[in-house]
């Protein structure tokens, strides 16, 4: 598969390898490096030809493909036997270090004999005697070797550590990773965690570090107690090795780190992850430390008795737990067995039985912000288990007996009483049985009396999850039933539920509103004629069709907004209220009221809902229902939101969550409970509280099956958890959210979809992961630009992009980018976000290109002057300093970047005058402090103007120490130290 075209010139080759080395080790630059090969040997002289060589032996190395590295070597050796001279001191260190990466490869491969990996490393040290060069390297292949045939390894190591290091010493990351590793065997945790400590701090790093360190000190850190430090080393390392074929042993080792902290569900999704690494290993020595990961795992989840759950293996068949784990066995078994027949011992069979042997560490390590259990990722399981999972301690049994159940389930429902949605579930599986048989009990009345039972049940739930149409069909369809079984009081409430779910179906257009509030007009006026209609209806029933019409009444004043809607709401609920008094439907009582407060709510009057809501739960606590407090105490705590009383909503909402737990989990909107406790805790400053309810409430939300309401609610944890600097979290959530089934195969809304992407971009930036942000936002760009309904989002992520490439040194992408975002721009603004990424893209490229950047940056500061324009002309004001003064003060950064001074030091002038002096309040005072800092660099440092630089700090000190701001004036002494003492 050609990758580029065919260099012509020695010059375009090399372009052609520069480019290669930027793109990620895989299949295309493995490829990409073996046509350059192939184009190198048409050039005479051989440097072109080393150059290529060496960048496809780093390919197959880093590509995991270690039988092709060796080969490639053997060729450069072959030039450099012929024509050292060639060899500059650049590419003589270059050979001589992959003498290693050959030991290495060697290692990997069953088939490669003992004596031809002692015969390697002998050739080694003679190359390295005979160039003069240290044998400390030599010693370490030596050394590790010797620890991966599973000899006395204390004299190899002793060689070796021993040793001063040398140019050509493995870097001091991974020279740290294997003492580690050598205390680690000796069983000395503590010992070999103090030895990884600055590698697992990021002090010292290299291609494969710290990732390779983090896997394996993730064992010792739970061992040890250290579990929040395993945890925040998990998510950030794993992330630097997933999918990646070179590190599949890395992705083995933090699947077992799953395994052994009850995140089995976690383990899988990981798994699935890096389904591509089954088929992409190379490596017989990273496939054996893959699969036994894998192993640890699915034996971890059969164990817990989920053998027959779907897991990602092979391609080319579905599997599950069991299946994959036994040939997972099978083939791991082999290559160990390979391995050792190799070696003479019996070592790699001896460490992978250690692994699988182990037990699990930890009970329940909560590793992410999204924890969910194997329950969570198992197939939709039958109703009566769900029915037992989701039981609370006050449910009542359902009945054994049918006709009890049926007769049971219609008691509960006629109370309201969260039994009934247990008891139906177990009727519907029942009806759909090949041999039900119904009662012949008239008490139980006829099957079709059953099956619009079932149909109304099945409509609430539709209706809970604002499936409104669909709800209003299932109702007509009940509603047909109970006719046909002679059952009009019956069909009349589910013919007024179809009324009123059909009416709330929401409306499209301008006049939306006003065409929600007359559907709902209408809809009340026909459950008004349909109650006069019919006749006979039990209190409980007519009970249920006035709380219908109010209910309308209520919903309409909520659309509408409309004084005017008050008091007829208000009205039907007085009549819901008295009639279910008058005849003692508790329920309805309680309804009624509730209603009552939600109406003053809405119409504004807070102290009267406040006073129903206290008189409520009053009577709730005294009379019951209690299953109705959960929701009175939700509502109470929202006003005391609304209120601004934050306090006395957390302890009513966290009552309310509390009381919640008693009832089955579908009886309570649990989610929304957590939902306002995060609101709630943010108001209290309890952010990382607030995350922790923001999560649950996604959690419930998708177990409800409302998913697009759990992915935003999951899109506002994951901000948070941005916002809180934990980037980490941030990602881990992300990925899992963007791994699930539904949003691969593009079936969530794609705008939700872009901005789960777009704070994942931003929180792989802020963890200065550059190059994978900028990726992401390129795509991203490139999608919104088709987003016709909404440029101005568009707008915003070509700003970022166009940052992030400024960031990489890629002005050219960067101002293309730029310009689609002045182009979306000019059809939404998007005035401070536009300002704020052209100053930026200045600035770097002052930054980093000095004067050779000064014609570019001046083009995105024109830009941006004239954002600033167009902002001034249509009134608009920035949150913080105004545009104008950011663009006096980034003229002033850029041209001291660039060495143009004067310019500098007048647009830092400018930039005073217009911030203005600063006052007793914290307002500007450290920006005006900076902008006075810098002026008075450019003046006394750049233009060599030491005396009106000092008179222009003493006068900013005198201004700022009488009005307090100390902090402020410290850099400003400083400087003026300095420039004394250089006068």
């Amino acid at each position: 598969m050609p990758t580029a075209p065919h260099p012509q010139s020695t010059d375009e080759l090399y372009e052609a390898l520069r480019e290669n080395d930027r793109r990620p080790y895989g299949r295309t630059r493995t490829v990409t490096a073996e046509e350059l090969v192939d184009a190198a040997e048409q050039f005479a002289e051989p440097v072109p030809l080393i150059h290529a060589l060496l960048e496809l032996q780093e390919a197959y190395t880093y590509g995991s493909e270690p039988r092709k590295s060796p080969v490639v070597f053997a060729r450069l050796l072959t030039l450099f036997d012929e024509q050292p001279d060639v060899f500059d001191e650049r590419l003589r260190h270059m050979l001589f270090w992959r003498f290693k990466w050959v030991a290495h490869a060697l290692r990997q491969l069953p088939e490669i004999p003992l004596s031809s990996l002692r015969q390697w490393l002998t050739e080694m040290r003679d190359r390295y005697e005979k160039a003069g060069l240290g044998l400390q390297p030599y010693y370490g292949q030596a050394y590790q070797l010797a620890a991966h045939v599973g000899e006395d390894t204390t004299p190899a190591y002793e060689l070796w550590a021993a040793r001063t290091r040398t140019r050509l010493s493995d870097c001091e990351a991974c020279e740290t990773c294997e003492r580690a590793l050598y205390h680690l065997t000796a069983g000395d945790d503590e010992r070999a965690l103090r030895t990884w400590e600055p590698v697992l701090a990021g002090k010292e790093s290299c291609q494969e570090e710290p990732a390779r360190s983090v896997s394996y000190a993730l064992l010792p850190l739970l061992r040890t107690g250290r579990t929040d430090r395993a945890r925040e080393l998990h998510l950030a390392g794993y992330r630097g090795c997933r999918r990646n074929p070179s590190m599949a042993q890395e992705v083995g080792r933090h699947l077992e780190f799953c395994a052994l902290t009850g995140n089995e569900a976690r383990g899988l999704e990981l798994l699935s992850e890096n389904r591509n690494l089954f088929d992409e290993i190379d490596s017989p020595l990273d496939l054996l430390g893959f699969l036994t990961g894998v192993e640890v795992l699915l034996q971890r989840v059969e164990h817990l008795g989920h053998g027959e759950l779907p897991a990602a293996g092979y391609a080319g068949r579905t599997w599950t737990v069991a299946g994959l784990r036994a040939e997972v066995r099978g083939r791991a078994d082999d290559l160990a067995a390979r391995f050792d027949a190799r070696n003479g011992t019996t070592a790699h069979t001896d460490r992978r039985r250690a692994r699988l042997d182990r037990a699990p560490l930890v009970d329940a390590l909560e590793l992410t912000l999204r924890s969910r259990g194997l329950d969570d990722v198992a197939p939709a399981a039958a109703p009566v288990a769900a029915v037992t999972a989701t039981a609370g301690r006050t449910t009542a049994a359902v009945p054994d007996d049918l006709a009890e159940l049926i007769l049971h389930a219609r008691k509960s429902e006629e109370r309201g009483h969260p039994d009934a949605h247990a008891c139906w579930a177990r009727l519907r599986t029942l009806v759909a049985a090949r041999d039900y048989t119904h009662p012949d009990d008239p008490a139980v009345g006829p099957l079709v009396q059953l099956r619009a039972d079932l149909l109304a049940d099945e409509a609430s739930r539709a209706s809970d999850k604002d499936e409104f149409a669909v709800a209003a069909g299932l109702y007509e369809e009940a509603a047909g039933l109970y006719a046909d079984a002679g059952l009009p009081g019956h069909a009349a409430v589910a013919r007024a539920s179809a009324l009123l779910t059909s009416a709330e179906i929401p409306a499209q257009g301008d006049d939306a509103t006003e065409a929600t509030a007359t559907a709902l007009t209408a809809a009340h006026a026909s459950m008004v004629r349909l109650h006069e209609e019919t006749p006979g209806l039990a209190p409980h029933q007519e009970a249920r069709l006035l709380r219908l019409r109010a209910t309308a009444l209520g919903l309409r004043l909520q659309a509408s907004r409309s004084e005017e809607h008050v008091a007829s709401a208000l009205a039907e609920v007085d009549l819901l209220h008295a009639f279910a008094t008058r005849h003692d439907v508790v329920g309805q009582i309680s309804g009624a009221l509730l209603l009552r407060a939600t109406t003053y709510a809405i119409s504004g009057d807070l102290p009267a809902a406040v006073t129903e809501i206290d008189a409520l739960l009053d009577r709730l606590r005294a009379h019951g229902p209690a299953w109705h407090l959960p929701r009175t105490l939700g509502l109470r705590g929202r006003l005391q939101l609304v209120l601004r009383d934050a306090q006395a909503a957390y302890a009513d909402l966290a009552e309310g969550l509390r009381l919640a737990a008693e009832w089955p989990a579908d009886a309570v909107d649990t989610s929304r409970l957590h939902g306002d406790l995060a609101e709630a805790c943010m108001h209290l400053g309890r952010p990382d509280e607030a995350l922790r309810h923001l999560t649950r409430s996604a959690e419930m939300e998708l177990r409800r099956g409302s998913r697009t309401d759990a992915f935003c609610t999951y899109s506002n944890a994951a901000q948070l958890s941005l916002d809180l600097g934990r980037v980490e979290d941030c990602i881990a959530l992300l990925d899992s959210l963007l791994a699930e089934p539904d949003v691969a195969a593009g079936e969530l809304d794609d705008r939700l979809v872009a901005q789960l992407r777009l704070t994942r971009a931003r929180a792989l930036h802020a963890g200065d992961d550059l190059k994978a942000a900028t990726a992401e936002f390129v795509a991203l760009a490139a999608e919104s630009a088709g987003w016709d309904d909404d440029p101005g989002s568009h707008a915003v992520i070509a700003a970022e992009t166009a940052v992030l490439l400024g960031e990489s040194g890629e002005f050219g992408r960067a101002r293309e980018a730029a310009e689609q975002a002045l182009a979306a721009h000019a059809r939404d603004p998007r005035y401070e976000q536009l300002s704020n990424c052209l100053r930026e893209l200045a600035r770097l490229q002052g930054q980093q290109q000095g004067p050779d950047g000064l014609a570019g940056a001046l083009a995105f500061l024109a830009d941006a002057g004239r954002v600033a324009d167009e902002a001034r002309a249509t009134g608009y004001e920035a949150r913080g300093r105004s545009l104008d003064t950011a663009l006096a003060y980034e003229y002033g950064r850029v041209n001291a970047y660039t060495g143009e001074y004067e310019d500098a030091l007048a647009a830092l002038d400018k930039a005073l005058a217009l911030l203005g002096e600063p006052g007793a309040e914290q307002d500007h005072a450290a920006e005006w402090a900076e902008c006075v800092r810098l002026a008075a660099v450019v003046e006394g440092l750049y233009l060599e103007r030491p005396a009106p630089a000092l008179a222009r700090l003493d006068a900013a000190v005198s201004r700022l120490t009488p009005l307090g701001h100390t902090d402020e004036t410290e850099p400003l002494t400083s400087l003026a130290a300095r420039l004394r003492d250089e006068e």
